[in-house]
């Protein structure tokens, strides 16, 4: 589904602007632009994101409307800290005194710590508050949307079942018919010779068997069920629809092949469509 969010807040002595806009895509694929120095967060980010968005394309934007202080890092320069160590133990061993050499004292000795005015530091503690807001906006955006494509997909389910109902009022009608059309054949076939009733009734047994489609109207009936209780249910159900949508397809199908009437057939044609359309909608669905 589409959405966009944006929120603004104060990060590490500064100002950032983080924007995250989503649109449709069958998994989950971040993409982060984000100023280098807030490199050190993207992994907290994509897994944040990856938490409140199952699915989608997800761009996520950063900049700076103000720039950060600069926090001052303390760097070590450890040879040096050695030379100075060794020269203290020197300096002890000619004058012959007593004790080690004082932490303090060399830390202190010019050039051992020293301070860089550019390494601010961000974490990802600092980012989050901005993140979570826009983040929030895009799922109230794409919750609105998600209302509007359940209303459109329950339209959808109400055709399909009023599409099922004809094709059941007229099933056991078609059945008769092909009862009563095979019966004729068999009469005209045999010209006045007797046939074998068993024989016949065998044949007739395995017509009805092929030409019935209960099962199939009964198990389509199940997943439309399944499918409006996935839509009024809360979370992801875009997978669990698309899989629903293949097998509404697939007894559908079945239905085509085995009816031999026109008013089934006219049916199952509007099912078809119906559920082409349900299935373009599910491409805008989490």
């Amino acid at each position: 589904m589409t959405g966009f969010g944006a929120a603004e807040g104060e990060v590490a002595g500064g100002r950032l602007r983080i924007e995250i806009r989503t649109v449709n895509h069958r998994y989950f694929n971040p993409q982060l632009k984000l100023p280098y120095d807030l490199a050190g967060i993207e992994a907290e980010l994509r897994e944040r994101l990856r938490a409140l968005l199952e699915r989608g394309h997800v761009a996520v934007s950063g900049r700076w409307i103000e720039q950060p202080e600069a926090r001052p890092a303390v760097m070590l320069d450890l040879d040096r800290a050695k030379q100075v160590v060794r020269a203290l133990r020197e300096l002890k061993k000619q004058l012959r005194l007593k004790g080690d050499p004082d932490l303090a004292f060399v830390a202190r000795h010019p050039d051992v710590l020293s301070f860089s005015g550019n390494g601010a530091l961000v974490t990802w503690a600092d980012v989050q508050p901005v993140a979570e807001r826009a983040a929030s906006e895009v799922l109230v955006m794409r919750e609105r949307e998600g209302r509007a494509l359940a209303t459109d997909l329950l339209g959808r389910i109400d055709a399909l079942e009023a599409g099922a109902r004809v094709v059941a009022s007229r099933a056991p009608d078609r059945v008769a018919h092909e009862l009563a059309r095979l019966q004729k054949n068999v009469a005209e076939l045999a010209q006045g010779v007797q046939v074998d009733p068993q024989r016949l009734a065998v044949e007739v047994a395995l017509l009805a068997d092929r030409v019935d489609i209960s099962e199939e109207l009964v198990r389509f009936q199940t997943h439309l069920a399944a499918a409006r209780a996935a839509l009024a249910g809360s979370g992801a159900v875009g997978k669990q629809l698309g899989f629903l949508a293949q097998e509404l397809l697939r007894e559908v199908n079945t239905m085509g092949s085995k009816a031999n009437d026109a008013a089934i057939t006219q049916a199952v044609i509007g099912m078809k469509g119906e559920l082409e359309r349900f299935r373009e909608q599910l491409e805008n669905l989490e």
